[in-house]
């Protein structure tokens, strides 16, 4: 809460009335429209357009409190990417999970290719540490960007790649979960003519 008094410094709603807007928004597959019509369910009138101011101020906020308390991520990764549509362009998601299905990290890029890939596991790396193996599909940019990361090392310091399109199911059903997320939100957006974060 605190983390919210400070993002916000002039309030016109309650701290909680926020968090829980946000948290909604973020858990469940809902609109901003569907979340503006249950806060005035409940008495609460807020615009659809401050709901979309709080959940991006908010956003990286939490991913900085939340990476604080992340539980160390094991040290096989199995890394994807899939693409999705926001706002009316198609994009690049690139991201890997561990063998637990944890997720690692992730970027949003406009392109795929070596140097996105590469930006990829540069961030994934920084915070988590780098991996002992990592399973990826056979995109030539994925085993590029790795081949670049392991240069200035010896092969026992080199990260193992694993090229297997059975071994990265993990990552693969987990884009499910990304894509019945967003899924609704361009349904939204068809059909209102709204916005899309």
């Amino acid at each position: 809460m605190s983390l919210l008094r400070n993002a916000f410094s002039r309030l016109h709603h309650p701290v909680d009335v926020i968090a829980q807007c946000v948290h909604s928004y973020l858990a469940y597959s809902l609109s901003l429209r569907n979340l503006e019509e249950m806060m005035a369910e409940r008495g609460i009138v807020v615009d659809h357009s401050t709901l979309h101011r709080w959940v991006i101020r908010l956003v990286l906020l939490l991913d900085k409190v939340f990476r604080r308390h992340k539980r160390a991520v094991g040290r096989r990764w199995r890394m994807d990417e899939t693409t999705i549509k926001i706002k009316g362009q198609w994009k690049y998601l690139y991201r890997a999970v561990d063998t637990a299905g944890q997720t690692i990290d992730f970027l949003l890029t406009a392109k795929r290719d070596t140097t996105a890939t590469l930006r990829f596991f540069c961030k994934a790396i920084r915070h988590h540490g780098e991996p002992e193996v990592v399973t990826i599909d056979k995109s030539g940019a994925n085993t590029a960007a790795i081949t670049e990361i392991n240069k200035p090392k010896s092969e026992k310091e080199a990260i193992t790649v694993r090229q297997s399109k059975y071994l990265n199911n993990l990552i693969e059903q987990d884009h499910r979960n990304i894509k019945r997320r967003t899924r609704p939100m361009l349904i939204k957006l068809h059909t209102e003519g709204g916005g899309l974060l």
